[in-house]
């Protein structure tokens, strides 16, 4: 029997997207196997054994096995973070005894078996979805859409799934590789997170699979070419074929603004938008303070600025000198920057950030 293993990357703050994610899965395939890749520490009032028992198990980023992990966490802000440690987990994966891993964003949820993606991954070894499948026509969707993915991306990474193969196994060492080096939201420079890498996949490696399913990753991205209906069974339907999977990213956000704007008079769209919104309200969570994130601060309280961050990551003599940067005591990185740069302690960090 084949052994498919998931796994989806976030931190507690995401939890109540991450068990919707793991639940729809479940509902579907109850075999598959779904891990949640904690980029976090649990807050001192939560059990994650009770927080996270809708996942099969959970490993936190600090166990991977990263070189000199303070430090390289520290040059990373949330999503930077959350999106860079998906390449060790996947390798981390098949290294076990996975034949399939599948990864999914936390603000994802599953609506209809995956059984077509498992066979193209049976004659495929990378799987990957583009943001966009079919060509728009408009300026003006087109500046929203094509032009957006040549910025951020020709695919989503939200969603990836590799064979343990060669060829999956190659993809999965090389990523990891490359989002320890450069995971960074740094578009002027060629790199978004995890996702731009990704644009290289089709000319670096063999037997990539390029999923056109319309029901695939539907998302804000590419609503303007897919239409949902239900049929008489309620099935949801994208463009004729069963909804597999739906990307609800920035919801309460953007994302609501960009899926009102394309939605149209496709009403079943925002049905499916507000059914998630109101399905995660209902997984209520104590113990998590609001924007918690245990590497979002200094070990004194001090909020890291996005500045203080990025002068770090610029600086290798500054990563050197201080190799835990999130220790304050004596000769720190804190005390440095209040020394020598103490713009980089505001919420902003702004002038720091221009300085480099």
């Amino acid at each position: 029997m084949t052994k498919i293993q998931c796994f989806t990357s976030f931190s507690f703050s995401y939890l109540t997207r991450a068990i919707m994610l793991a639940r729809t899965l479940k509902a579907v395939h109850p075999d598959w196997q779904i891990w949640a890749m904690l980029v976090d520490e649990p807050p001192p009032n939560l059990d994650p054994d009770v927080a996270l028992a809708d996942f099969d198990s959970y490993i936190y980023a600090k166990d991977l096995g990263f070189p000199n992990f303070s430090s390289w966490i520290f040059k990373h802000d949330i999503v930077e973070a959350c999106t860079a440690v998906k390449g060790q987990m996947m390798s981390h994966l098949l290294n076990s005894d996975a034949d399939k891993v599948f990864y999914f964003d936390p603000d994802i949820a599953i609506f209809h078996p995956l059984d077509s993606l498992v066979s193209k991954l049976n004659a495929s070894s990378i799987l990957l979805t583009p943001h966009q499948v079919d060509a728009n026509s408009a300026e003006g969707v087109i500046r929203d859409n094509e032009i957006t993915s040549l910025k951020y991306g020709i695919f989503n990474l939200g969603f990836v799934a590799v064979k343990n193969d060669t060829s999956g196994r190659k993809f999965a060492n090389w990523w990891a590789k490359q989002l320890y080096i450069a995971c960074y939201d740094e578009v002027e420079n060629g790199i978004f997170t995890d996702q731009k890498w990704c644009d290289l996949v089709p000319a670096l490696f063999d037997k990539v699979k390029v999923e056109r399913d319309p029901g695939c990753n539907v998302a804000s991205w590419n609503l303007s070419t897919r239409r949902i209906s239900f049929n008489d069974k309620g099935v949801a339907l994208v463009n004729g074929s069963p909804l597999k999977f739906y990307h609800y990213t920035k919801i309460n956000a953007a994302g609501d603004l960009m899926t009102e704007k394309y939605a149209g008079d496709n009403v079943e769209i925002l049905e499916v938008w507000n059914w998630y919104k109101k399905a995660i309200k209902h997984i209520h969570m104590d113990g998590i303070p609001s924007g918690y994130w245990s590497y979002g601060k200094f070990n004194n309280g001090v909020k890291i600025s996005k500045g203080a961050r990025v002068f770090y990551r610029n600086r290798p003599d500054l990563m050197k000198a201080f190799s835990d940067p999130f220790h304050t005591e004596g000769n720190s990185y804190f005390n440095w920057i209040r020394q020598e740069m103490p713009e980089l302690l505001s919420e902003s960090g702004k002038r720091g950030f221009e300085a480099i």
